[in-house]
């Protein structure tokens, strides 16, 4: 799958540190002016409707009979933003629906506490690694500075393997390429102390801005040039 380097992404490490370390409040004016029939703006409010969601309603798949042709690209990049809605939100990293994530991580953060960021209509997921060396690549890194919308929420260390219950929900989403939704768990003692498994799914641009720097930039699958709702950051700090 090519990845692409894009120039008018271009990511050195002061403009990601600035982002970082403070909070975005300024939002490209294009941004207000989003339509309301944006498929990447419905899956960010399906999540913050998940609370209303039961397992009677297990899957709310995005994929619109009126914006197939735009919505899926052959460099898309996808990823999954899943968790109990008592526990821990997790992010995983996948080419495509059909492989096994290449990054996944346990973000310090709550699924309650996220769906009311989201409610700020733009979010901001970065990560930063403090590694000394770069021998490996960005997404290579385990230990990693977690900010979601320019404030500090913690650190976490990212899964060399994967646990039972992420790859059931790993499996279970194979075929969604993009949606929000309930999934139910696997035996009931989670369901009553955890909650039922929520899940977000989108396509992303992957982007390299320099070998210390990566950025998932949400498609908009109508190609109307609006700002993505969600982006997700990547920086190895030196």
């Amino acid at each position: 799958m090519p990845i692409r380097s894009n120039p008018f992404f271009n990511m050195d490490s002061s403009a990601l540190l600035s982002l970082l370390r403070h909070t975005g409040t300024s939002m490209d004016s294009k941004s207000s002016k989003k339509s309301s029939g944006s498929i990447g703006g419905g899956v960010l409010k399906m999540f913050k409707l998940i609370p209303m969601l039961s397992s009677g309603c297990k899957m709310v798949n995005l994929l619109s009979r009126g914006h197939r042709r735009p919505l899926l690209k052959d460099y898309a990049t996808t990823g999954t933003i899943f968790g109990f809605r008592k526990g821990r939100v997790f992010l995983a990293i996948q080419e495509d629906p059909h492989c096994l994530p290449m990054f996944i991580i346990e973000l310090p953060m709550l699924t309650s506490a996220l769906q009311k960021e989201m409610a700020s209509e733009t979010v901001r997921i970065a990560l930063e690694s403090e590694t000394k060396t770069s021998r490996k690549k960005v997404l290579e890194e385990y230990v990693w500075g977690i900010y979601c919308n320019g404030r500090k929420i913690g650190y976490s260390i990212r899964r060399k393997n994967m646990s039972e219950e992420e790859m059931y929900v790993i499996d279970a989403l194979r075929g969604v390429s993009m949606g929000a939704g309930v999934l139910p768990c696997k035996n009931q003692y989670d369901q009553e102390t955890e909650g039922e498994m929520t899940y977000m799914r989108a396509r992303f641009d992957r982007v390299i801005g320099s070998k210390d720097s990566e950025a998932l930039y949400m498609i908009n699958p109508e190609g109307s040039g609006l700002g993505t709702e969600l982006s997700i950051y990547f920086l190895r700090s030196h």
